[in-house]
């Protein structure tokens, strides 16, 4: 059975078909980061209180990091397109480092085992990144 090419002028539907909408990519690029950061914080947080009981400072530790970490994430999505593949990975990789050095240090471990178990994180990340931004890119070295 043949199909007939649309007549040109003429819509393909009536309507959109586009199920996720522009509305919803709008909705999702603060969704995601405001989520991710409260989850963050009250890992954080939680971290911190040692099992102790639930104080003003842990909550308000809590908040600070999830502000902090919400702004960031939204600072690497923003700049991180913009720069070529292997920028483009290590930023992603640095960010997800120091986040996973950020609550390692909340166990009362030292800096320097802080940033060691960081590492191996970092360089799955950039591991990952690199891959996707290798095989997706444009022809001009940026990530489609």
């Amino acid at each position: 059975m043949a199909q007939a090419a649309p007549v040109s002028g003429t819509p393909r539907t009536s309507g959109s078909t586009d199920v996720f909408g522009e509305r919803t990519h709008t909705i999702a690029k603060w969704a995601v980061p405001v989520a991710g950061g409260l989850i963050y914080g009250f890992w954080a947080a939680n971290i911190n209180r040692n099992a102790g009981a639930v104080t003003g400072w842990n909550v308000l530790f809590g908040f600070v990091c999830a502000i902090a970490f919400a702004a960031a994430y939204i600072g690497v999505r923003t700049v991180a397109p913009l720069m070529r593949r292997e920028m483009h990975a290590l930023l992603w990789a640095v960010f997800a480092g120091c986040a996973f050095g950020f609550l390692y240090s909340q166990t009362d471990a030292t800096v320097l085992r802080s940033v060691f178990m960081s590492l191996p994180v970092a360089v799955g990340v950039f591991a990952v990144a690199f891959y996707r931004y290798y095989t997706h890119e444009d022809g001009t070295g940026k990530a489609r």
